[in-house]
């Protein structure tokens, strides 16, 4: 079982599970949380729930090939790129998207599980979250106590053992090959720094999908496609997320995964006297020991791992190392026990284990002491070896190894959040490693730097705190004592840092290591703050607020000029000083803005250098602003979101449009006009234009006001010259303060400007451009992802602003305007849930007291009948179906459809000049024939569903069932003349 956040973030087994399908049997599935319906499409006007279903689509036909029919949507709300898993947390509503992921583990009983990592290297804050929930939903599913509703009653549930977890593991090593089989024999993972076990899979060998007549590649008919090529064309299935038809010719490749958890005896890449271990090598180890019987002989479904009495250790003081064995069925013999660890330590044993039992665990406690020269700040290995007979069974597990004190930086924000998470929730995922030590200060600013000291040893510590300060930086003191602290206790040691600088250094981030020195024995330990720099500037007021039209007069705008052209990503798009101008304020050619207050309303002007007019979004386009020339405008009222966990969901996001395709003025702001609207903030949605008042719970921003001096070339054709005159545009923007979430702190504005400068994005071949990202992105504070950090935007203040009286300090809670699709309303997940039996989205099924029956299907020419027997009241939702259902192509092809039958059909180019789009709304292609709803009663009903004349005939029906307690049923009904 796999389990990600989004449509496409799950390629990455494409090809492995369709090997593991073919060659070993394995049934794959996935646990996908949303559906994508937050993120922009790049193909049609779809969003929201109709986004939703065309996204889970595309995961489909990525992944059925490979045999991996099942996906589990979950039904949680896809809102926006955020770096903050506490803020997804409370948009997926944590426990009961952990109920769900648990009846899913508890129905479906996968052995190995496979995701993100839960640290906050995931970046996304969804990915963050989706790869928690892999640790968090293994221990639920197995736990008892965890959702014991469960477990009861006459749909009642097992508890599950997951056998092993592949979340957040490491591959980095070397070896093995990708021209042959077993690719992983020879792997030797990077000593010293990979301490995970490392499986891969071959993806040359050849798939049953055939290589058409005339395809581009021009590889044999009839010939076999690897599984790598079907992997790849997989990999690029997703044309809503700006992907486009892969027509390349694969290599074979060896994908390998790096093993963070196993419950069960498993082969590592060494043996523990360093020798090759040529089973690990095997295309399938990463299933041995849980789906297949591991080589070494124990019985499939044998228990064995361990556990640690603590997982922070210090050198040369004890601690119990205890191994878990549990027999599959039956008593099994007993045997020894001998544990391996690291050169220098030491530990008792071997020792004798007794019969196993598969009632309860057997449990063998070791004592280990670290050696007095253990190397810390790093994880060490420690494994057990089983032997029983000739039968063996080995597991491993890692701790680590900290100084008798360590000075820490105090952690805050989403940092500290996730630490939190690892001691209270999943101690189990400390391998992975605590959060990062990462801060800001503005330039010419102050910042406080809190150390948090902790003694790990048994002994009363004391020494000094010191920072090692770079060019620029001053602190109030070189070095801070700290103790007598006694052992287990923690103090905090704060200096104040000042910067010294008067302009904004081309470096933006710099180190500050802290070292901390101990006493007994004596020592010292060191951790490095990451502290990025960030702009400051004060708006100045002026007494008339500048006329928004484009042009900036001196009056209008006295303030500093703002450098917005520092990149902060896609560099490699930008062709010269033409294209994105240079970093600077004075230079003609540089990208700049500057700002200016009047009363209660803030005014950008803001001029961005550029060469090429990109693609022009039509109003229903003007969402998504990454996928064409824009400028977005970031806000922070009280510069508090990042402390808040809240990350944007507290901010004002603005993203400027500079021209459209509407030569007839249906937005309302003019022929070809700019348009606006909000983006990953606290209201979310279109600003501007009749939409505004439809889709987005308008007004999100009544009072913007914008001019633009671009101009529209009239034409998306790259035929056409797409210069813009004058090398460039200006945009003048009014934004009023009680357009903010919350009142402006005069003394702490988060503020950022981010000029996105996308440029020709026609496929190749062809002369069209399309809505699609490949945006250079620039901005005043440059940070990757900074559109999702507001600690890292500019620091503003407002010298003489004070906001009106009663103007809430507090934002209220995010509103992000397009829901998220109900699976219910999914013929896909209805179609699956009734193949399956698992409820739609991990929900909770109807009860034998409140479901429905549906008998005497019927169709004729004009209509399609059925009868519903119900228990109770709810809502049927029926979908008249023809066509395969588990995948529609997302491509159009010239290849022949009889050379390419489905599932292939559509993946594979005859021509450049394939990869267009099929038709999808309103009926999914055509597969949709008709959709009703129907309220349903307790009793007999009739369902009469009359067919348009000249429709395609339905050949099932596609029934979903709600209670009022949004219980759930699914049905899949042949229909027959």
């Amino acid at each position: 079982m796999g389990e990600w956040a989004h449509p496409d973030d799950d390629t990455s087994i494409i090809g492995p599970c369709g090997v593991w399908h073919q060659r070993y049997g394995i049934k794959c599935g996935i646990i996908m949380v949303t559906r994508g319906e937050g993120g922009g499409n790049a193909i049609g006007q779809e969003l929201g729930p109709d986004l939703g279903l065309r996204r889970e689509n595309e995961d489909r036909v990525a992944h059925y090939r490979s045999g991996t029919v099942d996906i589990f949507n979950l039904d949680r709300v896809d809102f926006f790129y955020n770096q903050s898993a506490p803020l997804t947390q409370s948009f997926w509503g944590h426990e009961e998207t952990l109920r769900r992921i648990t009846r899913i583990i508890r129905m479906t009983q996968p052995d190995v599980y496979i995701g993100f990592t839960p640290t906050l290297g995931a970046g996304h804050g969804n990915h963050q979250q989706a790869g928690r929930f892999i640790w968090e939903g293994v221990l639920a599913a197995a736990d008892p106590h965890m959702f014991p509703e469960q477990l009861t009653g006459p749909n009642a549930l097992s508890t599950w053992q997951v056998k092993k977890v592949f979340s957040g593991g490491s591959t980095a090593g070397t070896g093995g090959t990708t021209t042959a089989a077993n690719c992983t024999t020879g792997f030797v993972p990077t000593p010293g720094t990979n301490l995970d076990t490392v499986a891969g899979v071959w993806t040359g060998f050849d798939s049953p999908y055939l290589w058409p007549a005339g395809n581009l590649q021009g590889k044999p008919a009839g010939t076999p496609k690897i599984w790598q090529q079907v992997a790849d064309e997989g990999r690029l299935a997703y044309p809503t997320q700006s992907r486009v038809m892969y027509q390349g010719s694969s290599n074979p490749a060896c994908p390998r995964f790096g093993m963070t958890e196993s419950f069960v005896p498993f082969q590592p890449n060494l043996r523990p006297d360093g020798s090759p271990n040529p089973p690990a090598g095997s295309d399938d180890a990463l299933l041995s020991g849980a789906t297949r019987p591991d080589p070494g002989g124990l019985p499939l479904g044998t228990l064995e791992y361990l556990t640690f009495s603590r997982f922070y250790n210090v050198a040369s003081t004890p601690f119990q190392a205890t191994l878990h064995l549990k027999s599959p069925q039956g008593k099994m013999p007993g045997g020894q026990v001998a544990l391996t660890v690291p050169s220098g330590w030491t530990v008792d044993g071997p020792k004798t284990v007794g019969t196993i039992s598969d009632k309860a665990e057997t449990t063998v406690t070791f004592t280990v002491t670290p050696a007095a020269d253990a190397g810390v700040n790093q994880n060490h290995r420690i494994s057990a070896l089983f032997s029983s007979g000739t039968r063996t069974g080995y597991t491993d597990r890692v701790v680590r190894i900290v100084t008798p004190v360590e000075g820490r930086f105090q952690r805050w924000g989403n940092w500290a959040e996730y630490d939190r998470w690892l001691s209270e929730t999943a101690p189990q995922a400390a391998r992975l490693g605590r959060s990062a030590a990462i801060q800001r200060i503005g330039v010419g600013g102050t910042q406080q730097v809190p150390v948090v000291v902790h003694n790990w040893s048994a002994t009363p510590q004391r020494g000094q705190v010191s920072l090692t300060l770079p060019a620029n930086l001053t602190a109030d003191a070189a070095s801070k004592d700290y103790g007598p602290l006694g052992p287990g206790a923690e103090t905090t040691v704060t200096f104040t840092l000042t910067d010294t600088d008067t302009s904004l250094p081309a470096n933006q981030q710099v180190s500050v290591p802290i070292t901390t020195t101990y006493s007994s024995p004596a020592g010292a330990g060191s951790e490095t703050l990451a502290l990025s720099i960030v702009p400051t500037t004060a708006i100045p007021s002026v007494a008339t607020g500048p006329v928004v039209d484009g042009v900036a007069s001196g009056e209008e705008y006295p303030g500093p000029r703002l450098d917005i052209g520092r990149i902060w990503q896609g560099a490699s798009g930008c062709t010269g000083t033409a294209d994105c101008g240079v970093s600077g304020t004075s230079d003609p050619d540089s990208s700049y803005a500057t700002v200016s207050r009047s009363d209660d309303a803030l005014y950008f002007f803001i001029h961005v250098r550029d060469d090429y007019q990109s693609y022009a979004a039509t109003p229903a386009e003007c969402v998504g602003h990454w996928q064409a020339d824009s400028v977005e405008i970031l806000l922070d009222p009280r510069g508090t979101a990042s402390q808040d966990l809240k990350d944007t969901a507290n901010t004002f996001k603005l993203g400027v449009f500079p021209f459209t395709n509407d030569p007839q003025n249906t937005n309302g702001n003019g022929a070809n006009a700019p348009c606006w609207e909000r983006d990953a903030d606290n209201h979310q949605g279109y600003s501007t234009g009749p939409l505004a008042n439809t889709v987005s719970d308008a007004p999100n921003a009544p009072g913007v006001q914008v001019a633009s001096t671009a101009r529209w070339v009239a034409s998306n054709s790259t035929t056409v010259d797409h210069a813009y005159t004058g090398g460039g545009y200006d945009l003048e923007v009014k934004i009023p303060m009680a357009d903010l979430p919350a009142a402006v702190d005069p003394a702490h504005l988060g503020l950022n400007i981010t000029p996105y400068d996308n440029d020709n994005t026609a496929a190749a071949g062809t002369t069209t451009l399309r809505h699609i990202d490949m945006s250079t992105r620039l901005g005043w504070s440059a940070f990757g992802s900074v559109q999702s950090d507001p600690y890292r935007w500019g620091q503003a203040i407002v010298p003489g602003y004070t906001p009106p009286a009663g103007r809430p300090v507090t934002a209220p809670p995010p509103n992000v305007s397009n829901p998220n699709l109900n699976g219910a309303t999914s013929p896909q997940t209805i179609w699956q849930s009734a193949r399956n039996g698992v409820p739609i989205s991990g929900r909770v099924p109807a009860p034998a007291d409140h479901r429905i029956r549906i008998s005497s299907p019927a169709l004729t020419s004009t209509s399609a009948t059925f009868d519903i027997t119900a228990s109770g009241p709810g809502t049927a939702r029926v979908f008249l179906w023809t066509g395969d259902v588990g995948a529609i192509p997302v491509y159009q092809t010239s290849c022949s459809l009889a050379a390419d039958p489905p599932p292939d059909y559509g993946l594979t180019p005859c021509a450049v000049s394939d990869g267009g789009i099929p038709p999808w709304s309103p009926d999914m292609s055509g597969h949709v024939v008709k959709q009703v709803t129907v309220d349903v009663h307790a009793g007999l009903q009739r369902v009469s569903i009359p067919l348009d004349p000249g429709a395609p005939s339905p050949e099932r029906a596609l029934v979903s069932f709600e209670t009022p307690r949004d219980e759930v049923q699914a049905f899949d009904v042949p229909l027959g003349r």
